[in-house]
């Protein structure tokens, strides 16, 4: 079997306003799709970081493709995996993902192979999750991902869309916005966006959140570094019971070092909640420095920009050697790379947290999985009876996504961009903020 064609395909979708450490989401979210079509007409779809850098780093290798064997061609390519960006310098603490010069290569990679994986399996009919060693659960678990949002659906002039969670800057919007989402899809955990407010209103949504749902839904809280070392120690003695059972204090402070100075000074005061990073600890590189410090004991990986779904899977068993959790990071995206993000999880057996997932802010409306959304029930994607990933493209809905890009003015991500722009224009990201 040999690849005749790779066509790269930009998309826009609407993204509503929500708020980070990073600034505030734009009105649309960029996704780029990959379609690997073979000699017989079969047809490897992915979906990976959007815009002008990742689209260009595809077609830059295009050569490569055209015409390679796909059980062959990640192993031909397997020297990007291997380059100077693995060092202790790729971090992702001070850049939006997607947007890391430092990753370019993995990220590249991770699309393709995923695209591979996608049209073998659709080829022999097996699903990629048996395709990689075999599923160890038919259904993964997904937390709710709440944010801070501004009034809004996302989508601009005549492409505005219905504000499904209304605006949500207090405690108790953040905890009507949980209940909405666990009413709607099931979740059984909550992954919380913070770094965004004073770390007193924070504390206190997470309070909150605590008294409406009990000990039974694990909380977690992400500021995205926005915090000193004392103020992520402080943040994880007040919230000491609420992030137990479950929880975890995700990126509280910058780096390893600091990561590892909070680690410690809560240990003194008793207090063993586990600190998470999805930016201190982005590549094989880190894992020796974050070991010997003990800053990270919950890794979120993300199969997007570690290199694709082996490499997640080799993460894995990494992490469950030197005792390490592993969960699964999010970015904005459609169903095809929800269900990417499925496959690796329902073959990686150490996987101890629900994975985060934005699916739940994105519309239907811009959808390009044919049938419609993937479903979300009790929590958990199920693995579908298909082969490959287990779905295709629609593709009247793929070219509207592209219709919609050549519209909109954005070619990247640029979250503080849109902050001056619509909250106050001398706002700056700042780390450590508060």
């Amino acid at each position: 079997m040999k690849i005749k064609d790779l066509r790269i395909h930009s998309i826009a979708i609407a993204d509503p306003p929500l708020r980070s450490s990073y600034g505030l989401h734009s009105p649309y979210a960029l996704r780029t799709i990959l379609e690997l079509e073979s000699e017989d007409g079969v047809i490897g779809i992915n979906e990976t970081y959007g815009g002008e850098g990742p689209a260009q780093a595809l077609e830059a290798i295009k050569s490569r493709i055209i015409g390679a064997d796909p059980y062959r061609l990640t192993g031909i390519l397997s020297p990007m995996l291997q380059g100077k960006e693995g060092g202790l310098e790729r971090s992702q603490t001070f850049l939006v993902p997607g947007e890391n010069p430092l990753d370019v290569a993995t990220r590249t990679y991770a699309a393709i192979e995923v695209a591979c994986l996608d049209l073998i399996g659709k080829s022999v009919g097996v699903p990629v999750c048996d395709l990689i060693g075999g599923r160890v659960r038919d259904e993964v678990p997904f937390s709710a991902y709440p944010f801070y949002k501004h009034a809004g659906g996302g989508g601009e002039g005549d492409d505005i869309r219905e504000d499904e969670y209304g605006k949500a800057l207090t405690p108790e919007a953040l905890v009507r916005q949980v209940k909405q989402m666990i009413d709607t899809y099931g979740f059984g955990s909550v992954k919380f966006k913070g770094g965004v407010l004073d770390p007193e209103i924070e504390v206190e949504t997470v309070k909150q959140m605590y008294k409406e749902f009990g000990p039974d839904v694990p909380l977690r809280i992400d500021p995205n570094s926005a915090w000193t070392v004392d103020t992520s120690v402080w943040v994880g003695k007040e919230l000491a019971k609420e992030l137990s059972g479950g929880g975890y204090l995700e990126d509280p402070t910058a780096g390893l070092e600091g990561m590892s100075q909070v680690r410690k000074r809560l240990l003194a005061e008793g207090i063993d909640v586990p600190l998470a990073s999805n930016v201190a600890t982005t590549s094989f590189n880190h894992l020796p420095e974050s070991i010997r410090l003990d800053s990270v004991q919950i890794i979120l990986c993300d199969h997007h920009y570690w290199g694709g779904m082996r490499q997640v899977q080799h993460l894995a068993k990494l992490a469950h050697t030197f005792g390490i959790g592993l969960s699964m990071h999010s970015n904005s995206h459609l169903g095809v790379s929800l269900m990417g993000m499925a496959h690796v999880a329902a073959a990686t057996p150490h996987l101890t947290y629900a994975c985060d997932t934005h699916y739940p802010w994105q519309s239907a409306q811009d959808e390009i999985v044919d049938g419609g959304r993937v479903e979300i029930k009790n929590g958990c994607v199920r693995i579908p009876n298909k082969p490959g990933l287990g779905v295709s493209l629609d593709y009247d809905q793929l070219e509207r996504g592209k219709e919609r890009y050549l519209k909109v003015p954005y070619r990247k991500r640029d979250d503080e961009a849109e902050m001056q722009k619509h909250v106050d224009p001398n706002w700056k990201r700042v780390l450590p903020r508060w």
